[in-house]
């Protein structure tokens, strides 16, 4: 009786105090949400921090309330005791990732998913060690054996191993990073999305995605269209008769390329003779710089459509068809 009597005062302090702590942590909680003033303020990334680690310090503080007043068998107790060390360590490791995931999404540059991993496994993987130390586990065995077990893996899956850390290449070496416009062959071009534990994902201007293995991107050639610079050159053909006024034609291409939304204007286009002088007619090269490569085939279009509506206002002979 005197036991079911202590189990039951134990039972109702556990949940007396969780119920009293749960109350406190939504007060907190609305507190915050109210102080707010937005997204980015301090008490609405705070509420951030201690949403889901506050679960854990009611739980292990409920837990110490209940130890307090049940005298249990000692390895119960002990038992129990560590369960709280464990929900205390945890939390703090939730509260970290949190940190640093906040830190890397707001770095000038996007990150990939890979580095958002390596971070938690990192973070995670010390909370871990810690516990098992706190718990007086010997940290050495285990890494004996993680070492052992891991080579056995590394053999049975070389592939996956090689695009792994082909992957952390990339991170490291960052010939690529995620938002880069790449071509990776000579009909596979997009913008990078995400590099992950195996795979770089490209979306295409289709609007669909290609999925590289890791180990390809390294041993392979890219073409990154942002480094060192997102700016990039291009050009379009101009095609004009024989007796064409070649004056009026740049003077014609100049104007358009002032007034077209997308060429820059801090690089003045230039029209080239490339090749120049043909059997059939004159075919010139209008070169031009744009912000990305991304895009550019648009701003070509406005410049051809306003390009030959002007040349047909001034009356610019074009090239004829060839007759036999």
């Amino acid at each position: 009786m005197n036991w079911n009597y202590k189990g039951l005062e134990a039972l109702a302090v556990f949940s007396i105090s969780t119920l009293v702590c749960l109350i406190v942590r939504w007060w907190i909680l609305r507190s915050l949400d109210r102080a707010a003033t937005g997204p980015d303020s301090f008490p609405q990334v705070l509420r951030q921090y201690l949403k889901t680690p506050s679960l854990l310090w009611v739980l292990a503080g409920s837990l110490e309330l209940g130890l307090s007043v049940f005298n249990l068998e000692p390895r119960w107790h002990r038992l129990i005791e560590n369960a709280i060390v464990a929900f205390v360590i945890f939390s703090m490791a939730l509260m970290l990732n949190a940190m640093v995931q906040r830190g890397i999404s707001r770095l000038p540059f996007a990150m990939a998913g890979l580095s958002r991993t390596l971070t938690r496994l990192f973070v995670f993987g010390v909370g871990l060690l810690i516990l098992l130390r706190v718990w007086g586990v010997s940290i050495t065995p285990v890494l004996t054996a993680l070492g052992v077990g891991g080579l056995a893996v590394a053999l049975a899956l070389q592939d996956t191993l090689s695009n792994l850390f082909a992957g952390v290449h990339l991170l490291v070496e960052a010939p690529i990073t995620v938002g880069n416009y790449v071509r990776i062959s000579a009909d596979e071009e997009g913008t990078i999305t995400d590099i992950g534990w195996r795979t770089t994902r490209i979306q295409t201007g289709s609007n669909s995605t290609i999925i590289v293995p890791n180990k390809t991107i390294t041993n392979g050639i890219i073409l990154n269209y942002d480094l060192p610079d997102s700016r990039v050159g291009t050009s379009i053909p101009i095609l004009v008769a024989h007796h064409a006024d070649l004056a009026l034609v740049e003077q014609i291409c100049l104007d358009v390329a002032s007034t077209v939304p997308g060429v820059l204007p801090d690089s003045p286009p230039l029209l080239l003779a490339d090749p120049g002088i043909t059997p059939t007619h004159l075919q010139f090269k209008f070169a031009f710089q744009v912000e990305r490569q991304l895009g550019s085939g648009l701003v070509k279009a406005q410049l051809v459509k306003a390009i030959l509506a002007r040349f047909q206002a001034a009356n610019i002979p074009l090239p004829e068809r060839p007759t036999r």
